[in-house]
């Protein structure tokens, strides 16, 4: 089943968001090459894709995983909650529809 992890950025966060990326990014390509990853991307601050020092407000992932235990437990090691990025993470099943 497919899960939306709907994370929300901490204040002043954009930095650790910079230096976390890397390792971030690892782990959706891994999703990605295992055939489980739908989408992902943050959301930028402002109306702009790339919004600069305004940085961005949180992201969302929607992935394939066995459980909600199991997205749960993937989402909390993600290197942006150990930087400090994420000020709070929601994992929530996702039925897709279209396309």
């Amino acid at each position: 089943m497919f899960y939306a992890i709907i994370a929300t950025d901490a204040e002043n966060s954009l930095q650790g968001r910079l230096d976390a990326r890397p390792a971030h990014l690892a782990r959706l390509e891994q999703l990605k090459n295992e055939g489980r990853l739908l989408l992902a991307g943050p959301h930028p601050a402002v109306d702009s894709n790339d919004p600069g020092p305004a940085g961005f407000s949180g992201s969302l992932i929607v992935a394939e995983f066995e459980s909600l235990t199991a997205a749960q437990q993937w989402a909390e090691a993600d290197p942006y909650r150990a930087a400090g990025v994420y000020a709070s993470v929601l994992v929530k099943p996702f039925k897709r529809v279209l396309p």
